[in-house]
């Protein structure tokens, strides 16, 4: 990048499963003006914006232009990006590009999403392809199940292990003030839910929020002006792949894998699991906490339950996962990821 990039301001809704009090677009605005008031800024001072959302959940193509009067982007530059369940790591990386390219100083950042008012399982059920993969898989539990099923037959996981991540995060979640399921639950109670797709319970899945989330970047020019510790942005790596259903590697996911190893190299992190401090991870349901952290290199394959049995990713332990409660406390699609 031709310019260092730093996070001077932050804002994000109270998140729960329906907000009837606001529409869209003031839900977006009250992410929006929390992040100007963190960063002492107006809205004149944005130099551009990057807003991203699942559009199809809301049936609005065109959110960027649909959302100005809460985005604040009236005669502003905005670029929409939409990446599902990714988007809001997507629209900050976009963010980040565009800063550190110098097109511009300050940047606003907005992911959100109301899914009280959207049809996900319709919506997603459209990312596959129609011919081959649509009729096959209904939403997307049936496709993490098949993740979950190839990883058990493969190292010997057991849905214990799946429900400790659950119990994990659940716990995390009731120091986030923010976050939509603030009650701890127990391994009993994960195993006891409904079972929506085998391995998968009620419980080891993410709610449906609504919710917005907003970030501010600045140029290294301007970064330390606006805020007298900003957090430096140290690298950002994507991968993007799709395999049709039968060919897929369901026991790994290869995008993940090869997006950490390029991180690692940009940041000159070379162990992982030693000189990192805290991991906020994109995990939509419980196993994903065991299988993804061995694709970016915590541990090794099969390695992943012993290690969060032992306690090393929960609070006080050697490396945290989710602090924050992750996903499955809060998942406001548009602003997870």
């Amino acid at each position: 990048m031709a310019k260092r990039v730093a996070i001077v301001g932050t804002g994000q809704t109270f998140h729960k499963s329906h907000r009837p009090d606001v529409n869209g677009q003031e839900l977006i605005n009250e992410a929006v003006l929390s992040a100007l008031a963190d960063a002492d800024l107006k809205m004149k001072d944005i130099d551009a914006i990057v807003i991203g959302n699942m559009d199809h959940f809301e049936g609005i193509n065109y959110v960027d232009c649909w959302s100005v009067d809460g985005s604040g982007g009236t005669m502003k530059p905005i670029i929409k990006l939409t990446t599902g369940g990714t988007t809001g790591c997507t629209v900050a990386i976009g963010g980040y590009h565009l800063v550190g390219s110098g097109l511009f100083d300050k940047v606003l950042i907005i992911g959100w999403e109301k899914n009280s008012e959207s049809d996900t399982t319709g919506a997603i059920t459209t990312a596959f392809d129609p011919v081959w993969d649509r009729l096959v898989f209904a939403g997307a539990i049936s496709g993490l199940a098949a993740e979950a099923q190839a990883y058990i037959a493969r190292y010997g996981a057991s849905e214990r292990d799946g429900a400790r991540v659950s119990v994990r995060d659940r716990k995390h979640a009731m120091n986030n003030p923010h976050a939509q399921l603030r009650k701890e639950v127990s391994l009993e109670e994960v195993l006891a839910s409904p079972m929506l797709a085998d391995p998968i319970h009620l419980l080891d899945v993410c709610p449906r929020s609504d919710g917005a989330c907003a970030v501010i970047m600045a140029s290294e020019d301007i970064a330390e002006k606006i805020c007298p510790k900003p957090d430096w942005i140290w690298a950002t790596a994507s991968r993007h792949s799709y395999s049709y259903l039968g060919d897929a590697d369901y026991g790994r996911l290869t995008s993940m894998r090869e997006g950490s190893q390029e991180l690692w190299k940009k940041a000159g992190i070379r162990e992982p699991r030693k000189e990192l401090d805290v991991i906020e991870l994109y995990q939509p349901y419980s196993f994903g906490g065991l299988i993804w952290i061995e694709d970016m290199g915590i541990v090794g394959p099969g390695e992943a339950p012993q290690y969060i049995w032992d306690g090393n990713t929960d609070m006080g332990g050697e490396l945290p996962i989710n602090p924050s409660g992750g996903v499955i406390a809060t998942n406001p699609i548009g602003a997870t990821g």
